[in-house]
């Protein structure tokens, strides 16, 4: 039997998540159904005093009714040491508030279960720890050097660029050989980006579909195909793009296959990949998302799934 009474979820305040889609409501949901009993903190209610975590959460009901979908106790403040399981669910964008919550999470990580493994998660950012697999990529460039963009653009023709620590397609431009605006655009990404951008080969097959591929413990569980509006270069859902059904190629389970170990070595239990035609262009360990679209469209419980690899992570 699996050791765990107490689950507490580190997340954006619950409130202003839309449920249809939430992946860590599924989570908690699945948590609540197993009679454990759940606590809700936002990051900034995270404290370390004299070497011990605490955290200032509320006892977490949910319901899974739409604008009726939660109730919070009174708040009160613990030590998270004596919780059993921490999800680490907060949305980037992977800054050094997010570093720092893993600093002050590995502190309590493995005796407290924190998923995904705190240190390997500040160690993993996912348009970085994608590139130990260069040759399942497109063609990918990482700098904030104008003349190494420049360059990479007149070889590739079209290609992306994004800040290398965005999420949710933020910054996400297309830019093709003859783009007028293409200076500018650096212009633009050098004043609000102290860090290096990433700049990859246009892949015409995302107009098929950018596919969201999850995995529990290194092995793949579900995918959800996520096509583009129609001029849009973007395919996350929540600036238009369209969920729809799929099943995974021969080519998706190789890349799956190639990346399990080292997900596994990670401690990584929850992972969604994006993959573009026969291309992987991330791997997200920060808060996958893509859970109640997989089991939407007919496919496994996700939730179910991983806390059953919590459970036996745990017992």
């Amino acid at each position: 039997m699996a050791k765990i009474k107490n689950v507490a979820v580190q997340m954006d305040h619950v409130s202003g998540i839309s449920i249809a889609g939430d992946s860590t409501f599924a989570m908690s949901l699945e948590a609540q159904a197993r009679g454990y009993k759940l606590f809700h903190y936002t990051p900034d209610k995270l404290t370390m005093r004299d070497g011990t975590i605490f955290a200032t959460v509320e006892e977490m009901a949910l319901r899974d009714v739409k604008g009726d979908h939660f109730t919070l106790g009174t708040p009160e403040r613990i030590d998270l040491a004596t919780i059993d399981v921490v999800l680490l669910r907060q949305d980037p964008p992977f800054d050094m508030a997010y570093i720092t919550s893993t600093h002050l999470l590995e502190r309590i990580h493995p005796k407290t279960l924190v998923v995904n493994d705190p240190a390997w998660v500040r160690n993993s950012p996912e348009k970085i720890f994608v590139t130990e697999f260069a040759d399942l990529m497109p063609q990918t460039l990482i700098t904030r050097d104008p003349a190494e963009i420049a360059r990479f653009r007149a070889e590739m023709g079209d290609i992306i660029l994004k800040p290398l620590y965005g999420n949710g397609g933020a910054g996400v431009f297309h830019s093709s050989r003859d783009d007028r605006n293409f200076s500018s655009l650096l212009e633009m990404f050098a004043q609000m980006f102290r860090e290096p951008y990433i700049a990859q080969q246009y892949l015409p097959d995302v107009r098929k579909g950018d596919k969201r591929i999850i995995l529990v413990d290194g092995k793949p569980v579900g995918a959800i195909n996520r096509v583009p509006a129609e001029h849009d270069s973007r395919s996350n859902m929540h600036v238009g793009g369209r969920a729809e059904a799929t099943e995974l190629t021969a080519r998706e389970r190789e890349i799956c296959e190639r990346i399990g170990p080292s997900l596994r070595e990670r401690g990584f239990l929850l992972v969604g990949i994006d993959v573009i035609g026969d291309y992987m262009t991330e791997i997200n360990v920060t808060s996958p998302t893509g859970i109640r679209e997989v089991k939407k469209f007919g496919g496994a419980d996700i939730a179910a799934l991983l806390w059953d690899a919590i459970e036996a992570k745990k017992s």
